[in-house]
């Protein structure tokens, strides 16, 4: 068994395996380079041979825990008939939603239009060693219905639009619910051994709707996961204190933990789960000595619980490689 999945499944807590969000991404000089070569994103994501060569190429450089598969969330509204635009600088839109198309889609149509991206797992999977893990994931129900309705305005729920579509968010949750299903089984068929589930949005949610929106669907996406035997981390973004809610019902293996959140007050009221990430990706532009010393302050924290090393949400693009290379040597360090 490796690293990441002795912490997840058997909540051991001997080691404090490391992975990192966006690990394969712009920071790297040899993903730019493809990235340079393929201006279509969602057409990268689809290319199996690209994807796994972007997928090991951080564990190639920082030899780490877990390998993520290159991907992207908007993968499945894709394979649902949906037109997802990715546009330089501002990030996915999707400028016109077929509902029809959606709820219609067909389940060998949509495993046929991913059929790229179980090849790339499956390959990465026969590069990788045994001792790696590898990751693949999934956004909760609430952050895709953001993107297919264009539900953000400047980090706000946007509440009109919202009401607009009211009478359909149902039928729409529940569609996504079975159709990321088939995703994840079909991304441990390939090779996949976990599944990191993305509610990047989960933060937008009122407190009267965080149940519906969030907890529900979560959870049935983990129970889903456990299942089948395949262990799930999830990373519900911005629930601060709620945060004790959600795990205590979707009951995930694991919680990657958001740069908000108080890592003190995490280790106090949380148990019997296992711990992920936290750190501040901003702080990782800052001088060595205090992310070093930030990356002392999470393992200090967490020396007596299960824990994998993460950041609070992915890695920027204006971050040097070397500075994530001196994080795994002090991670490498650290005695039990």
């Amino acid at each position: 068994m490796n690293k990441i999945n002795n912490c997840l499944i058997n909540l051991n807590n001997s080691c404090v395996p490391i992975w990192f969000m966006r690990q394969a991404g712009r920071y790297l000089p040899e993903f730019r380079n493809i990235r340079s070569q393929n201006p279509d994103f969602l057409k990268l994501c689809l290319d199996s041979n690209l994807a796994s060569e972007i997928t090991l190429q951080p564990i190639e450089r920082f030899d780490l825990d877990a390998a993520i598969i290159f991907s992207d969330i908007l993968v499945v509204p894709h394979a649902m008939g949906q037109l997802i635009e990715f546009r330089e600088g501002k990030g996915p839109w999707v400028p016109s939603f077929n509902l029809n198309k959606l709820l219609n889609t067909e389940v060998n149509e949509f495993i046929e239009k991913l059929q790229p991206v179980y090849e790339a797992i499956n390959k990465t999977r026969n590069k990788l060693s045994k001792d790696k893990s590898l990751i693949a994931f999934v956004a909760a129900p609430w952050t895709l219905l953001i993107y297919l309705l264009n539900l953000k305005v400047e980090n706000k729920l946007d509440l009109r639009q919202l009401e607009r579509h009211e009478n359909n968010i149902e039928s729409i949750i529940k569609k996504l619910d079975e159709f990321l299903k088939i995703h994840i089984l079909n991304q441990k068929k390939a090779g996949a051994d976990t599944i990191q589930i993305f509610d990047s949005w989960a933060g937008l949610i009122s407190s009267h709707n965080i149940s519906k929106y969030c907890y529900t669907p979560n959870r049935s996406l983990s129970v889903f996961c456990r299942q089948n035997k395949i262990p799930v981390i999830c990373f519900p973004k911005g629930l601060n204190e709620n945060l004790k809610k959600f795990a205590e019902t979707v009951k995930p293996n694991g919680i990657n933990l958001d740069y908000e959140v108080d890592p003190k007050w995490v280790n106090k009221n949380f148990n019997n789960l296992c711990l992920q990430g936290g750190m501040k990706p901003e702080l990782l532009l800052d001088d060595e000595d205090k992310v070093l010393k930030e990356t002392d302050r999470y393992l200090d924290i967490f020396k007596s619980k299960p824990y994998i090393f993460n950041l609070g949400h992915g890695i920027l693009p204006q971050t040097d490689p070397e500075i994530i290379k001196k994080i795994v040597a002090k991670v490498r360090t650290m005695k039990r």
